[in-house]
């Protein structure tokens, strides 16, 4: 079968790869749509976990042999450690990852635990259920920072997480949204989705501020954009440099609170939420284009703002 394989430093190609085998538990799916996500991008270029040769791809929806439509949880976890138990399993200290530690959805067909499966309507079309998995970090985060419906909300990056999140807050009845975003093709998406202002920095104070880039200075200015108790939260892996000022988060009790994935019942939520939501701005390509896709988004092209493959 054909797959999008991260071969090297660097370096995706699509190959020819050996039929997938499945084990005790695990079914089948065919791939419908695997969506580029900003973590592949920068992971290719600083492997860490992620070992070529791999089949990347967390971000995908598919149909199995039985013909259910199915969006994947990415997530693999042990399900029996104190934070499995609790409800925390995205905490998971064992944690693994569909197309990180082991074959995700760049390919034709991909063997998924049986457990990570669940039904999406017919009513969502494949694109649009492309974006299951970032609208359910999305959620996440929203709940991380109290569910703040009626206040006001600075969202810094318009990329696909920081573009999930302005969907997530206007569909919780957010008083104001901004978004913060340099390129002019993503802020003129964040404009049509319905932002209130979209500009190259985010002006005045809000309530919790959402960081879907990940660097220094984005860090920074969500904390300095927080009225006196607000919260920020930071969803954004760009790097892992931090440069605020720790003391005005004392005196002014700023809150940090990271965000990395979803519970199992958010992933949920968000199949539930993706009907209701615009989730307008994905292009999809079929996965022969991959890695000439993939490569000019590593290399800093913005547009397209979501790459889906299409098997």
């Amino acid at each position: 079968m054909r797959a999008l394989v991260f071969t090297a430093l660097n370096v995706v190609e699509v190959r020819d790869v050996p039929e997938v085998t499945l084990s005790e538990g695990e079914v089948l799916v065919h791939v419908e749509r695997a969506g580029i996500c900003g973590s592949e991008l920068h992971g290719i270029r600083q492997p860490s976990f992620r070992v070529p040769p791999l089949i990347m791809g967390h971000e995908f929806v598919g149909r199995t042999d039985n013909g259910r439509r199915v969006a994947v949880n990415p997530l693999l976890t042990c399900g029996i450690c104190d934070l499995c138990v609790r409800g925390k399993a995205e905490l998971c200290r064992t944690r693994l990852l569909l197309g990180a530690h082991r074959a995700g959805g760049f390919a034709e067909r991909v063997a998924v635990p049986e457990s990570l499966l669940h039904d999406i309507p017919d009513t969502l079309d494949w694109d649009h259920a492309g974006l299951v998995e970032p609208v359910a970090n999305a959620l996440h985060a929203w709940h991380l920072a109290g569910t703040p419906s009626g206040r006001r909300i600075g969202i810094i990056g318009g990329g696909p997480i920081g573009l999930a999140c302005i969907e997530v807050a206007l569909a919780n009845s957010a008083a104001y949204v901004a978004c913060a975003e340099l390129s002019t093709d993503r802020a003129r998406v964040a404009t049509q989705i319905g932002a209130h202002i979209v500009g190259d920095t985010l002006d005045g104070e809000f309530d919790v501020i959402f960081d879907a880039v990940g660097t220094a200075t984005t860090r920074a200015v969500s904390l300095d954009h927080l009225i006196p108790g607000g919260v920020t939260i930071w969803l954004g892996l760009a790097t892992g440099d931090s440069d605020f000022d720790a003391a005005a988060a004392v005196r002014f009790e700023k809150t940090i609170r990271g965000s990395f994935a979803y519970s199992g019942e958010e992933f949920v939520a968000a199949i539930e939420l993706a009907p209701q939501l615009k989730l307008n701005w994905t292009t999809t390509y079929p996965l022969s284009q991959g890695a000439k896709i993939f490569l000019a988004l590593m290399n800093g092209q913005t547009t397209p703002v979501k790459a889906l493959l299409q098997p």
